[in-house]
């Protein structure tokens, strides 16, 4: 290790959960607590997901324990609470280079180990994943156990209840292990989740102990027939337990809540239930941010962070610059004072996505559905039809999950739906299950929708307004990225307060060249940057910054028209993009000696490395325009 301080002599010589096995209990609380020091001086340099990772790590301990998951399987809801699994499971060495590029995923990943069975960053998918390797196994006839740790806050995606609903299906070994902290990424939400924090709050801690004794003393021991023994645990936690209820109505066993730091008991429990032959739920009582006091007392800020300086317990925060998050959470906030229409709807994201002020503001006028984003379309659907004004607030990963609610019920009805797209094109260190680079294809696609892209604050403002004035529909997507109004120089900058009109792109840089540069959105930055490095050597290039995916300003046909050398540049990827547009109204247009060179990313996965990295390396960046432009036309 590289820092004496962080006392981890037990951790080092944890190369493999074999190792885990001649632990005793008082061991693995001195390793737990090892690698929550180690988990925290790590994340401290690389950012990352850091309450949520204090806050298992005895579950995973004692399921490595008792589970052999190089032959068994472990899934994950949702992957982000894996870095303890990490580290015991052989990337202990590695782990240093957290959500780095010769480094290691902040996520479960096949491709890294055989202890990983998905790669998964999305919520709600384990249990029915788990539900299909169950049935498989069980179709073959194989014995391997198969356990699911799940997130209380992902437990309430449909997706999650739909798998729950057909597990009568198993008639075999599944074990769903419930982590329950009362948060997703903010404090969960919802019916379900308030169920759950009725049951935390009517369980003290001596209750929990006692219910994990009982518990242990209702496990079935070898010989004895499961059926017996689950019908005793039944009767048992019938008299005291009401969560069964849930669970038992869907012929799941349950069992608990739990202590899910007591390692011991744990160990104790994973053993009993891994002989059932039935689907299992074990609800584990946990602290987000367990360990750290800092994340400890504020989970949601902790959910994940940059890189911070550790000073004792608390923390020195780094000086951020402004973010287009930030640009759009005082725009919505401004907006919402004008008018009374105006509704914010996030899934469990709200400080993500810069919704914390108008929740603050306009409490009343604000929803958060939990992870559920196929629920948050459709509430904006119903509330548009009463003649509201909804902003769905999602990022660009998790919109995907509701193409079927924007296609059906806001496309089709032609409601006018405003869906702030946060953390559009590359996201960094996250890496390919965070990356935006879809939204401009699948959502240009639908009649009845705008697709905006704003370069910068200034424009962020006039698109908002635009959206919420326009009586459509409006997707607007923009970066994990800082703003840079800052930058631009005051002609530029006075050209991008101009007032959205629909469809209307604006003439950013006008030096009646032959190479016109289009971007759509905050890639405008980069075009900017290469023309003054262009300039540098003699060539001029002007600078159109299109703002509109969808309509198409066909005023952008003139250039390529006049045999002018055309290069488009957009952070999404080549395929459907907005490189896709300008080709297809080219084609409309019948120009058949068009000079067009798309730049956008690769048909691949992008992996993770910093985005100003990712932006060089799909061809994007100030740099990789210069390069193109001279090699191009061989200048």
């Amino acid at each position: 290790m590289t820092d004496i301080n962080l006392k981890t002599k037990l951790l080092d010589t944890i190369n493999s959960p074999a190792d885990l096995k001649q632990l005793s209990i008082e061991q693995f609380k001195q390793l737990a607590e090892e690698i929550r020091r180690y988990i925290t001086y790590v994340v401290s340099k690389t950012g990352g997901h850091l309450a949520s990772n204090l806050g298992t790590v005895e579950i995973i301990l004692a399921m490595h324990r008792v589970f052999d998951f190089k032959t068994d399987k472990l899934l994950w809801d949702v992957g982000h609470q894996c870095y303890a699994h990490k580290i015991i499971t052989g990337r202990r060495q590695i782990f240093e280079k957290l959500r780095q590029r010769d480094g290691i995923s902040g996520f479960p990943n096949p491709q890294e180990s055989p202890y990983d069975q998905f790669t998964v960053g999305h919520a709600g998918t384990a249990i029915a994943t788990a539900l299909g390797m169950a049935l498989a196994a069980q179709k073959r006839g194989s014995n391997e156990k198969i356990a699911v740790l799940v997130g209380d806050a992902s437990i309430v995606n449909g997706l999650s209840f739909e798998a729950l609903n057909n597990m009568q299906l198993v008639k075999r070994q599944l074990l769903i292990v419930l982590n329950d902290n009362s948060m997703a990424i903010d404090v969960s939400q919802g019916a379900i989740a308030k169920f759950l924090s009725r049951v935390r709050l009517s369980h003290t801690y001596e209750d929990m102990v006692k219910t994990t004794n009982r518990i242990l003393d209702a496990m079935p021991v070898i010989g004895k027939p499961v059926e017996d023994a689950i019908e005793n645990l039944k009767r048992t936690l019938r008299m005291s337990i009401t969560p069964s209820r849930l669970f038992e109505s869907m012929n799941i066993a349950y069992f608990g809540p739990v202590d899910g730091h007591d390692v011991g008991s744990l160990i104790q429990l994973f053993e009993g239930i891994s002989h059932l032959d039935t689907p299992v739920v074990l609800h584990c009582y946990t602290k987000k941010g367990k360990g750290f006091e800092p994340a400890d007392d504020n989970p949601s800020k902790f959910h994940s962070t940059g890189p911070f300086e550790i000073n004792g317990e608390g923390i020195e925060p780094q000086i951020c610059a402004r973010t287009f998050t930030d640009a759009f959470g005082d725009a919505i906030v401004g907006l919402a004072g004008e008018n009374d229409k105006i509704i914010a709807i996030t899934a469990a994201m709200a400080d993500g996505t810069g919704l914390m002020k108008f929740r603050q503001n306009f409490p009343e006028r604000f929803y958060d559905v939990g992870i559920a984003e196929s629920v948050a379309v459709d509430l904006a659907a119903g509330q548009a039809k009463m003649g509201f004004k909804p902003v769905v607030c999602i990022y660009s990963t998790f919109l995907q999950r509701c193409f079927d609610q924007i296609f059906q019920e806001v496309a089709l009805q032609n409601l006018p739906v405003v869906f702030c797209i946060d953390r559009a094109g590359l996201v960094g260190s996250d890496g390919p299950t965070h990356h935006g680079l879809m939204d401009i294809g699948f959502i240009r696609m639908l009649p009845n929708i705008v697709l905006v892209a704003p370069a910068c604050e200034v424009e962020m403002k006039a698109a908002l307004r635009f959206a919420v004035e326009c009586g459509q529909s409006v997707a607007i997507r923009y970066p994990k990225d800082v703003v840079a109004d800052d930058k631009l120089p005051p002609e530029t900058l006075s050209v991008l307060s101009k007032p959205f009109e629909t469809g209307k792109s604006v003439l950013v840089r006008d030096k009646n060249s032959d190479i016109t540069i289009i971007t759509y959105g905050a890639v405008l930055m980069e075009a900017i940057k290469a023309a003054a490095e262009l300039e540098k050597a003699g060539i001029n290039v002007d600078i159109i910054n299109a703002r509109f995916a969808k309509p198409f300003d066909e005023a952008l046909l003139s250039r390529a028209a006049k045999g002018k050398f055309v290069i488009t540049v957009e952070d999404h990827c080549l395929a459907c993009g907005f490189g896709s547009a300008y080709l297809e109204a080219v084609n409309r247009a019948g120009i058949c000696d068009a000079k067009i060179k798309t730049l956008a990313g690769a048909d691949r996965f992008i992996a993770p490395d910093t985005r100003t990295k990712q932006l060089d390396e799909i061809g994007i960046s100030a740099e990789q325009i210069v390069k193109i432009v001279k090699e191009l036309f061989r200048f």
